[in-house]
């Protein structure tokens, strides 16, 4: 069996009223990553299109990342964290699990309850949600859930939800190879699409993302300090923040390459950061469907990646738009990057063509989809 691009892509059934009440419940409404990004670009668009939209995270973030004004409600069920494993956090989950059911309750006939992330799915589970469409989502690619414990998590809460989404098709068909026959997918949607995108004239190489294990800022270094000898007048501009910020400051120096990487912390004008650099690269370990990627492609930059999930290779195409690398191969990147900045013209023509490219993810196509699943989900 695989997933059914029908279940998603099909033609939209006119309802008397489409509008439905939605709920988008995630770990926490604001913390820092990019599922809290999706969470609330999604919940602006479909908004914007008439349905009612009520974000709900489980326990407050740690570092939160200013949302400014949204219009929507937002709630979060703890005023701090959860008690550990054992009878007080089985009873606690059950507890605040009964404030889920009263907003469920209220909701309008045809609701549907989106569960971003898996560990809040064991709140939305001990809720009441008959008469509901609860659909549940990994936002990450099916080999990186299954280096860890959310894997487990994914089979046991998403089993019997009534859409399990992944963020391809490759994904999804792993998922169903799993045993979960309710597994389909959808992409992201492109968050923006500036009017002026980058003139790839400054000789910059800009990576944005969180400066943790997982976005492999390790490796990235790896590969400037074999790509900086041979472009003394390049500049790698590292956007972002993160616990392994202090370490990855020292692996720098280490690698003598100080007067080389501009570490410019955490950006609120993603676009402006792009567009001050003329290629864009990713050293992630592992990812869903980075949205970084798509932003630097409608920005028109030429990206080098790692390979890394189903997701990146969807979204560069390998040679026409960007060039990819086997995941860890920082030599491999390294030539990459050297091609790119080495020659404008391929860095123009490459540009331009991600920018043409990645529009096929449009915002107004994929709440079309979304609307689509969940008609169809209603049936």
């Amino acid at each position: 069996m695989t997933a059914v691009d029908g279940l998603v892509d099909g033609p939209v059934t006119a309802d008397a009223d489409p509008r439905r009440d939605v709920f988008l419940v995630s770990n926490s409404v604001d913390e820092l990553g990019g599922v809290t990004s999706w969470s609330h670009q999604m919940a602006r668009l479909l908004t914007a299109r008439g349905h009612r939209l009520h974000v709900v995270g489980i326990t407050p973030s740690a570092v939160p990342q200013e949302l400014g004004a949204v219009p929507y409600p937002m709630t979060t069920l703890y005023a701090g964290q959860p008690p550990r494993p054992g009878r007080a956090r089985e009873a606690s989950i059950r507890e605040e699990a009964l404030k889920l059911t009263a907003l469920f309750r209220a909701a309008r006939p045809g609701a549907v309850v989106i569960v971003t992330q898996v560990w809040a799915m064991e709140w939305v589970a001990r809720a009441d949600t008959r008469g509901l469409t609860v659909i549940g989502m990994s936002h990450e690619s099916y080999a990186y859930s299954r280096a860890s414990s959310r894997f487990h998590r994914v089979r046991r809460w998403y089993r019997d939800v009534d859409r399990m989404l992944a963020l391809t098709r490759e994904d999804a068909d792993l998922w169903i190879g799993q045993g979960l026959n309710n597994a389909s997918y959808l992409p992201n949607p492109l968050p923006f699409m500036p009017q002026v995108p980058s003139a790839r004239t400054e000789k910059a190489v800009v990576s944005i993302g969180r400066l943790h294990d997982q976005k492999g800022i390790d490796m990235l270094l790896d590969t400037w300090a074999e790509v900086a000898p041979r472009h003394p007048d390049w500049r790698l501009r590292i956007h972002g923040s993160g616990e392994d910020e202090e370490m990855l400051r020292k692996r720098c120096t280490a690698l003598g390459l100080d007067g080389s990487v501009d570490w410019m912390g955490r950006t609120d004008d993603v676009p402006g950061a792009l567009r001050a650099g003329s290629v864009f690269v990713q050293s992630s370990r592992g990812e869903g469907f980075p949205l970084a990627l798509m932003e630097a492609m409608a920005t028109g930059l030429p990206c080098a990646a790692f390979d890394c999930a189903p997701g990146v290779r969807e979204i560069v195409r390998d040679g026409e738009d960007g060039l990819l690398a086997a995941v860890g191969n920082t030599g491999e990147l390294a030539r990459r990057l050297d091609t790119l900045m080495s020659d404008k013209g391929l860095r123009d023509v490459m540009g331009e063509r991600a920018r043409v490219n990645v529009q096929r993810y449009a915002p107004a196509e994929i709440v079309r989809r979304w609307e689509g699943l969940f008609g169809f989900l209603e049936r």
